[in-house]
């Protein structure tokens, strides 16, 4: 390629990864807001029907669970079902919210349920049910983590495929360098920081997991198609996983299909089984652990597959030593 081509390349290249990241990044924030976000009702059926009328004005922002009482809307909040429920009592109404899930769901919700309660004239308690950590009350510490891991899972895939590991040698390193990040990563958001609350163990899993889903679909696919498959990943990874994941938000609080395509990928997929793991006691986690899994058992087979369809150059075989010369007659 000339020296002109490259310099047309280089002018029309970065403009377009600007738009495109700009696009991906700035498009689902600007666009947030509710979207069949699962909230429970409880309470007399009269009273929970006028409610359900009130919510379903706002169309399509909100998807309605019916529940006996509180405290199997309780329940529901706390198994992550709903993101949060109102009941209704003789006393009252109550907001049940889980910070830990979404602080930003949780004050949509303080703000839509008080306007409608302040318009009919009564007063709604609420009650964090699962609250944020004290010492991350916005979940900005949570969110900021989705890109490290990242960087570290594009950083282990590249570095392994790079240094020209194949085969076993390379599924031991992907699996001892995502393993090593996982406990420094608990280490400083758990011990450190005190950002998460849940088993020390169980989140040094989900980091480690998490990484391993990234650096294995990385090194898998680099096995499978060389130097290209590296960009590829990390394409997806940093230009559609992050954005897409609702680590800052939720995903049922970002456009469509958005948010379904962001629990695909492992940012997404991690950030809520972190969440579970962390403030839930593993409540709806196997479907983000499933996704995980499935890009690290993927990634890894990725990786035997190309060791096996493209092996390494043959040895040199040793000089045979010299024939012994003939006996002469």
């Amino acid at each position: 390629m000339s020296a002109t081509r490259r310099l047309i390349a280089v002018v029309l290249l970065v403009p377009s990864l600007a738009a495109v990241a700009l696009w991906a990044f700035a498009w689902p924030a600007a666009r947030t807001a509710p979207r069949e976000l699962p909230l429970g009702v409880a309470g007399p059926p009269a009273a929970a029907a006028q409610l359900e009328k009130q919510l379903t004005r706002h169309e399509g922002a909100f998807e309605i669970h019916h529940y006996a009482d509180g405290t199997a809307a309780r329940e529901a909040v706390e198994d992550r079902t709903v993101y949060g429920a109102v009941v209704v009592t003789a006393e009252g109404s109550e907001l049940l919210t889980a910070s830990a899930a979404s602080p930003l769901v949780a004050q949509l919700l303080q703000q839509t349920v008080a306007r409608q309660a302040a318009a009919s004239g009564a007063q709604v308690k609420t009650v964090d049910v699962v609250a944020a950590p004290a010492a991350d009350p916005r979940g900005s510490a949570l969110g900021a983590s989705v890109l490290p891991l990242a960087l570290a899972g594009i950083a282990a895939g590249a570095v392994v495929s790079l240094l020209g590991l194949r085969g076993v040698r390379a599924v031991i390193g992907l699996v001892g360098a995502a393993a090593l990040v996982g406990l420094v990563a608990a280490t400083l958001a758990h011990s450190w920081l005190g950002v998460l609350t849940g088993d020390w163990w169980a989140e040094a899993a989900v980091l480690g997991l998490s990484t391993l889903a990234v650096s294995a679909a990385v090194a898998g696919c680099a096995a499978l198609l060389g130097t290209p498959g590296i960009g590829a990943v990390s394409f997806v990874v940093m230009f559609l996983g992050n954005p897409f994941s609702g680590a800052a938000s939720a995903p049922r609080m970002l456009p469509e299909p958005v948010g379904a395509i962001g629990q695909w990928l492992p940012p997404g997929a991690g950030t809520t089984l972190l969440r579970s793991v962390s403030f839930f006691d593993g409540a709806a986690a196997t479907g983000p652990a499933l996704t995980l899994a499935w890009w690290a058992a993927l990634g890894l087979g990725a990786v035997l597959l190309g060791a096996q369809l493209k092996p390494g150059p043959a040895r040199a075989e040793p000089a045979t030593e010299a024939r012994q010369p003939a006996l002469v007659a």
